[in-house]
């Protein structure tokens, strides 16, 4: 069989259309049931709606439910700041897409079942790879009917940045570390709320907005490793917070009954070495998890499914063995973006997030509109937008 992938993510779900599009012979293993999984990322940037256009796939998500956002900006003490504008962004797209995750993979998904060389498996974990002869030749997993195996050319780890395969194949991300982590959790929208996606700081505080039309879904950023503390102190650490960056949703915070009402999300900034073994690669999450500053993550990992595919469906589909050369060069196609935008991550973490949850940054001391120094726009609405090096699908549809 050509290709067997784990995880049912953005990389592996755009990874497993791209080559069952193209003719390869492709298994999708999820270990959940189905995508329906709440504070997960949803920011689908110009780049990655440029690759779903390319698929003839644009106007079908562009039906989803969706908000555009046009422009970045925070909120201080002082009032508003505006970052970046996107709309003067080179393409036929300049916004960000705010989607549910599950209606994104569920588009994707639905769209590799018109090929017949796709199948996807739900509730199947994989936990093992099957080595024969110094190369990886497929895996194993389980389901409730019990352990299965999967044989293949190339097995693909898509299963994020607790990826087991990875760990099973002996390889070791590099972490490059980060300050905080998030509590996500949610509170009612109210038809007189400001309608638009935010960043809320002060000193001591960060907090980002995301409207979800009926509801406020909120990410509030603790240090590192502080969140034992904030338990400690009870449910009113996080709701006084809340309600003293927006005194308009204090009515709203009782709606937090406990920290049961919450998940966190422990912020990993990482990147593998080496992305490969014979038969084997790591892509998305697992080859590099991202820090959530620019909400970069999903399109990170749909270049990286739109660059393996690019590379590798001819050799899968023909059935010629994959030489590891093939996924060393596309490793050294997709380490640089990877690395510069992690630098900037860190930079940011380093210099904004880092100052400002400690209290030694006073945000509002910004100037208040960015978008008036052009280049520095260009800049940041490319980084954001496009990235370092947007990749376009070149594999043809078979």
């Amino acid at each position: 069989m050509g290709c067997v992938i784990a995880g049912g993510g953005p990389a592996g779900v755009m990874l497993a259309l791209l080559l069952a599009r193209s003719g390869v012979e492709v298994t999708l293993l999820e270990k959940h049931g189905d995508f329906l999984r709440d504070f997960r990322g949803d920011t689908i940037h110009p780049s990655t709606i440029q690759v779903l256009d390319e698929l003839g796939l644009a106007q079908e998500f562009l039906r989803l439910p969706h908000r555009k956002a046009y422009q970045l900006s925070l909120v201080t003490d002082r009032g508003e700041v505006r970052l970046a504008s996107l709309r003067r962004l080179r393409g036929a797209y300049n916004y960000i897409a705010f989607v549910p995750q599950w209606d994104f993979l569920n588009l994707l998904t639905s769209a590799a079942g018109r090929y017949p060389g796709f199948r996807m498996v739900l509730n199947a974990e994989a936990y093992d790879l099957i080595r024969e002869d110094g190369a990886v030749r497929g895996l194993r997993y389980r389901d409730a009917s019990g352990e299965h195996e999967i044989r293949a050319d190339l097995t693909v780890a898509a299963d994020g940045r607790h990826s087991v395969l990875r760990e099973r194949a002996g390889l070791r991300p590099e972490n490059l570390g980060a300050p905080m982590d998030v509590v996500w959790f949610r509170l009612p929208r109210e038809s007189g709320d400001r309608d638009d996606t935010f960043l809320r700081i002060a000193p001591g505080r960060i907090m980002v907005a995301i409207n979800r039309e009926s509801y406020w879904q909120l990410a509030f950023v603790i240090l590192k490793g502080g969140y034992d503390e904030m338990t400690a102190r009870g449910i009113d650490a996080l709701r006084r917070p809340v309600s003293e960056l927006m005194p308009w949703m204090a009515d709203r915070v009782a709606g937090i009954e406990s920290y049961d009402d919450v998940s966190v999300l422990t912020v990993a900034l990482d990147r593998l070495r080496r992305w490969h073994r014979p038969g084997f690669l790591c892509i998305g999450d697992a080859a590099h998890a991202m820090s959530p500053v620019f909400g970069v993550g999903i399109n990170l990992a749909v270049q990286d499914a739109v660059a393996t595919a690019n590379l590798l469906a001819g050799p899968l589909r023909s059935g010629a063995p994959i030489p590891e050369s093939a996924l060393h060069r596309l490793q050294r196609r997709r380490m640089p973006p990877t690395r510069l935008t992690q630098a900037a991550q860190r930079l940011v973490q380093d210099r904004v997030i880092s100052p400002a949850l400690t209290r030694s940054l006073d945000p509002s001391r910004l100037p208040p509109d960015l978008t008036k120094i052009p280049l520095l726009n260009r800049l940041t609405a490319g980084f954001i937008g496009h990235g370092v090096r947007p990749e376009h699908v070149a594999v043809r549809e078979v």
